[in-house]
């Protein structure tokens, strides 16, 4: 029988294949988008992308090797080390580019840019909040399911999340906030909620957003939301941009507007490789998939959104042959986390949603979201290498057979 060792790995290559092909993807389109933006600075972006790919792998092996018990143990620490992360911004960051994105979300030296750690921040945030559910759980555990536990769960769960939101409204950011918002919806609605609780709810937020629109729309409305209750110029330009991108393409809506024309004149099959006939501004990030769509086309695009499908499918299918309840929620949770960001940021490229600043996961330039990706993905193939060597047969001592020769008469 064959022995399993604690360093002994089992990798699920479907999954590695797709994250490889996503990242190759992310470094030609980043080629492409600084050339034609700061053709200076080709070598060095990418120089920067591949060593976080390269620390972001690494980072994703050690991952891969850890146990539950182990992962289980260090997920408060993780998550207070996340919080204190996402306090530096508030201190450390660069006055230019905070005038230029309305957000303090970056850590920055003098002009030197070094990370974000609302983007690190997800990771420990899916973690706290499945630990919080299957504790929640165990407790219960042959009871009747009533609503006043639901509450207390839900309770639980926002008092883990507040401190996180009110780092995020510090440094108003409100894209990534929504990224963590539909992280907690999601782990919400998977940890078996009642309904009666989950519909009234969405009712109340579908309501709150209808009432908002119209506020936002009607005379007087926008100073009311700028003055009375403190709402961002920045945000409200983003709202603007996507009702009417075209009203104000040579002011306000500029990079919206360029953006979908770069993605029309991509047509079916695309211009082809390293073709740029216009200037769409922060393409290398936010903006990553209007260069995959003018090079490639729809059919291009059509293809980026079935390689992420594919892993989202194949990131399930390891989650439901998972009976760890631990790994699962985490699982749920990341898979909401790649779903919300590629919904985003594809919506509001295209002019669906607004923009909110949201990457482009293994695509869009940027150390910490690729690496906040990457850990993501060791997660995965940690449960796909927990389940794999639970299938394997325990080696112990050979069975002896005890044989009974009889006499022959």
């Amino acid at each position: 029988m064959k022995k399993h060792h604690f360093w002994t790995i089992h990798l699920d290559y479907s999954i590695i294949g797709i994250v490889f092909t996503l990242l190759m993807i992310g470094i030609l389109s980043v080629y492409v988008a600084v050339s034609y933006d700061y053709p200076q600075m080709v070598w060095p972006f990418l120089g920067q992308q591949l060593v976080w790919i390269g620390v972001g792998c690494v980072i994703c092996l050690i991952v891969t090797i850890f146990s539950t018990k182990f992962l289980w143990k260090i997920t408060p620490f993780l998550y207070l080390l996340g919080l204190a992360l996402m306090v530096l911004p508030l201190v450390f960051y660069n006055p230019n580019l905070v005038a230029s994105t309305g957000a303090k979300n970056w850590v920055a030296y003098g002009n030197i840019t070094l990370f974000q750690p609302s983007e690190f921040m997800k990771i420990p945030f899916i973690l706290m909040l499945s630990r919080s559910i299957v504790r929640f759980l165990q407790r219960n555990k042959g009871r009747e399911r009533l609503l006043r536990q639901d509450w207390f769960l839900i309770l639980e769960l926002t008092i883990y999340t507040i401190p996180v939101f009110a780092l995020l409204a510090l440094q108003q950011d409100l894209g990534t906030a929504l990224v963590f918002l539909a992280i907690f919806a999601g782990l919400v609605l998977v940890s078996g909620v009642s309904w009666k609780i989950i519909l009234p709810v969405i009712l109340l937020l579908a309501g709150g957003l209808a009432g908002f629109l119209f506020l936002f729309l009607s005379e007087g409305g926008r100073a009311f939301l700028h003055q009375q209750l403190g709402m961002p110029t920045y945000q409200m330009n983003r709202i603007l941009a996507w009702l009417n991108p075209f009203d104000y393409a040579q002011t306000t809506t500029y990079q919206q507007a360029q953006g979908q024309l770069a993605i029309a004149s991509g047509g079916l099959f695309g211009q082809g490789f390293n073709v740029s006939n216009l200037l769409v501004p922060v393409r290398e990030s936010d903006m990553i998939f209007t260069v995959v769509a003018e090079d490639f086309g729809f059919v291009g695009a059509l293809v980026l959104l079935i390689l992420y499908a594919t892993l989202i499918y194949r990131i399930l299918k390891i989650t439901l042959q998972s009976n760890n309840q631990f790994y699962t929620y985490i699982s749920i949770g990341f898979i909401m986390m790649l779903v919300f960001h590629i919904f985003e940021n594809v919506g509001a490229v295209t002019g669906l949603l607004p923009l909110t600043g949201i990457p482009l996961p293994f695509i869009s330039q940027g150390g910490s979201s690729v690496i906040s990706n990457l850990i993501g993905v060791g997660l995965v193939l940690s449960i796909y290498n927990h389940n794999s060597k639970k299938k394997e047969p325990e080696e112990g001592p050979p069975i002896r057979k005890k044989v009974v020769l009889k006499r022959a008469q």
